[in-house]
């Protein structure tokens, strides 16, 4: 060979290439690889943005904190929300982000997850630091408890106050949407009617949270487990039934062992899907 240091740089190029193991991979709908950086561009010219993580997972944390940072920056108002927060619980949230009682008050005060502090508690003193509004979007696991065992009408006698931390009733719904109609498969034998109602409710009521709270001209961050906005379905569906006009942009989450190139049954998922080695750690 004529140039020797050339073969051996092309060599390290080589093993060097070999060795980079990422831990993510970020692709649109389609399956292209995006970078951060465009996705970044469409997610600022949106309205509403429904993040869908996987709840243990440390990569979709970490992008998440990071993705509010820069939203933050831009131009526009920014507004959190997250299913992790049941609507009742939002006095106390105000009150932690005010300033008006601690972190071990808030813990007490409202019904936390159990990965709150790694997970989640980053965000929401992001948003105290900052100012920021958010949202508590999520119905009180009871009241979805209550239509797992007995639809929709089983809501209809709790007083006016209560039906105040619910989307207004009845909600509509769609048996027929394949995520809805998969929970049933889910749960086989075991499957009532009622079952996948409880899910619709939790959509329902997030999408009604985020459409009382989206400023004209600013965005809203809303963080979800995947499955509540996979396929443009859930929280999706209510939010477009209700108001068409807005930008909407969902972001999904999968796992394989190859992250190289997105399996064929994880496209169009979500506007962009996060890929993650399955070999990642998780938080819980």
């Amino acid at each position: 060979m004529k140039h020797p240091l050339l073969f051996v740089l092309l060599l390290i190029a080589s093993a060097l290439t070999a060795q980079n193991k990422p831990a993510y991979i970020l692709y649109n709908a389609q399956g292209k690889k995006v970078s951060y950086e465009k996705m970044l561009k469409t997610l600022t010219a949106s309205d509403v943005i429904l993040f869908g993580e996987f709840h243990n997972n440390p990569i979709d944390h970490w992008l998440q904190l990071e993705l509010t940072q820069d939203l933050h920056a831009g131009a526009k108002p920014l507004t959190l929300g997250a299913e992790m927060f049941e609507a009742d619980n939002q006095v106390p949230l105000d009150q932690y982000l005010r300033g008006e009682i601690t972190a071990k008050s808030l813990d007490t005060l409202a019904r936390l997850w159990k990965n709150y502090k790694t997970d989640y508690a980053p965000l929401v003193n992001f948003a105290k630091a900052q100012k920021l509004a958010f949202i508590a979007t999520n119905i009180p696991r009871r009241y979805a408890s209550k239509v797992s065992g007995g639809g929709f009408e089983a809501l209809d006698s709790l007083p006016a106050q209560e039906k105040a931390w619910i989307a207004p009733l009845p909600p509509a719904y769609d048996p027929e949407l394949p995520g809805y109609k998969n929970m049933l498969t889910m749960m086989g034998d075991h499957a009532s009617p009622n079952f996948p109602k409880a899910q619709a409710i939790k959509d329902a009521t997030m999408a009604h949270f985020i459409l009382q709270h989206v400023k004209t001209g600013g965005i809203f961050l809303h963080f979800n487990g995947a499955y509540h906005s996979d396929n443009y379905e859930g929280i999706l569906w209510y939010l477009q039934r209700q108001q068409p006009g807005l930008r909407y942009v969902t972001i999904s989450t999968v796992m394989q062992a190859d992250i190289s190139k997105l399996l064929e049954e994880n496209k169009n998922r979500a506007d962009f899907i996060i890929c993650v080695d399955e070999d990642m750690t998780q938080t819980y």
